[in-house]
């Protein structure tokens, strides 16, 4: 058994390189709110039977190896080291413990776990909070170990349905797009259109990359080193039924109108910090998950040889410009939500995402994973906003009989002064906000994203129907 814990085990991947260098050390955090007091007597077991399993890399530290490349080492793991209970003032009011918990998060998320134990943290918060009236669990997982996809995958395998355990959990379904039902022939014309457009697309990515800073904003302080700093995190949940609502009203996707809120939203805040902010210019970075699969995968799926390539950080990106605030956009929303549909549906159909990937492993074969790790920073502090979104259950879930009332997530380690989460659970959609403590108002933040919902909605409700082009 000692000879087996010795043993140097699978490489390391490139982006879990870049994710814990030098310039770069990211988490991602997964938060479960609870409807009942948590009980965490079976904490310890759960973690040896059922998280442990779920991948090597849960009980692997990283090393170098004798040609100094990084692999995973398996070490023992004793999970009450990985398990952090904090103690709170005792109080009688939720809005103390809501600032008790939201202390904790902050002075939680800048930290970096030991380099000797396999790199992820358990956090229970045996309080009550707003959200959580029965406490909240906290999944501190390095980005080494996976993308969110990854990630949340795992999570979500520790997890049951409460109406009925023995069915699996479902997600929405993604149809796939007129543009893939067409036949060759049709698609041709399409494809060289794409094709050069992904060729601007891909060389305005490394131009605005290495070249080209956002202006300064109420969002952007341009300050160096922020990764470092304290951050305050914040959300809003909305209904997706009422997303919904908008998307069949306006013909468009619903991530369309998520981006478009967020875009809204992120014009109003800056307007109301400095007028003549609506108009600088300001990107945003979102991440993608390059995987061709639906749905997440269980434990037993993930462990099987033909589909293992599923885990680990499969992610690119896009640099989205957020469109202006025009005084006829204040005052009709819908023609921004209208443009930020153009936009990404021009994005979309750029294979510029899978260009930058390449480019990445070239530069990675060529000058190593720090070089990448710089490449990765820079582009992230020369934009404004990172946003990332995950689609999470349709059913209720409940984790050794602990019902979840929500479920979020956050990622640290960029620059950005601005990181916005989105996930998805039963009918309501989390958008979670990272934002600079000291720098960003979180609550005239958080107040400009609840109003351009608002906004967005009504004036959505109000026009005739048009075609769906989803």
């Amino acid at each position: 058994m000692d000879q087996f814990y010795e043993e140097v085990q699978e490489p390391v991947s490139p982006p879990g390189q870049y994710f814990n260098s030098s310039v770069i050390c990211s988490y991602v955090f997964g938060f479960l709110e609870m409807d009942v007091q948590i009980d965490d007597s079976e904490t310890i077991p759960l973690i040896k039977d059922v998280f442990l399993p779920i991948n090597p890399r849960f009980s692997s530290i990283m090393v170098r190896d004798q040609d100094g490349k990084m692999r995973w080492k398996r070490v023992q793991v004793k999970p009450e080291d990985h398990v952090k209970v904090p103690k709170f003032p005792e109080s009688n009011s939720p809005e103390l413990y809501d600032q008790y918990f939201g202390d904790y998060v902050s002075s939680i998320l800048t930290e970096r776990t030991p380099e000797d134990k396999p790199l992820w943290e358990i956090h229970i918060i045996k309080y009550p909070t707003s959200n959580a009236a029965g406490g909240t669990i906290i999944f501190k997982l390095h980005h080494a170990l996976g993308d969110g996809y990854s990630l949340m995958g795992a999570l979500l395998s520790c997890l049951q349905r409460t109406d009925n355990p023995s069915l699996p959990l479902s997600f929405p379904s993604r149809s796939l797009s007129q543009h893939a039902k067409k036949s060759m022939f049709m698609k041709l014309p399409s494809f060289i259109s794409s094709f050069f457009r992904s060729m601007s697309d891909f060389g305005s990515s490394l131009v605005k990359t290495r070249m080209i800073v956002d202006d300064k904003t109420p969002i952007r302080s341009g300050y160096e080193g922020t990764e470092s700093m304290p951050f305050t995190l914040s959300n809003i949940s909305l209904s997706l039924d009422h997303i919904k609502a908008i998307k069949s009203k306006l013909g468009v996707t619903i991530n369309d109108v998520i981006s478009g809120m967020i875009f809204y939203g992120l014009r109003l805040y800056m307007q109301e910090i400095d007028y003549v902010s609506s108009k600088a210019n300001s990107t945003s970075v979102v991440m993608l998950n390059t995987r061709n699969i639906r749905g997440y995968k269980s434990v037993k799926e993930m462990q099987k040889p033909e589909i293992k390539g599923i885990w680990g950080n499969k992610i690119s990106f896009l640099q989205i410009p957020i469109p202006k605030l025009s005084q006829s956009r204040v005052s009709n929303p819908i023609e921004f939500i209208r443009n930020t549909h153009k936009l990404i549906k021009r994005k979309r159909g750029s294979f510029s995402v899978y260009l930058i990937g390449l480019l990445l492993d070239l530069e990675m074969k060529l000058r190593g994973p720090e070089a990448v790790a710089k490449i990765i920073y820079k582009t992230l502090g020369n934009s404004s906003v990172v946003i990332s979104n995950l689609f999470g259950p349709m059913e209720h879930m409940s984790l050794a009989n602990h019902p979840v009332s929500g479920v979020y997530f956050t990622m640290t380690g960029g620059p950005e002064n601005v990181d916005i989460t989105v996930m998805s659970y039963v009918r309501v959609l989390r958008i979670t906000f990272r934002t600079l403590k000291g720098f960003i108002d979180e609550h005239k933040f958080k107040f400009c994203m609840e109003k351009a919902f608002d906004v967005i909605f009504k004036a959505a409700m109000e026009i005739s129907q048009t075609p769906n082009k989803n």
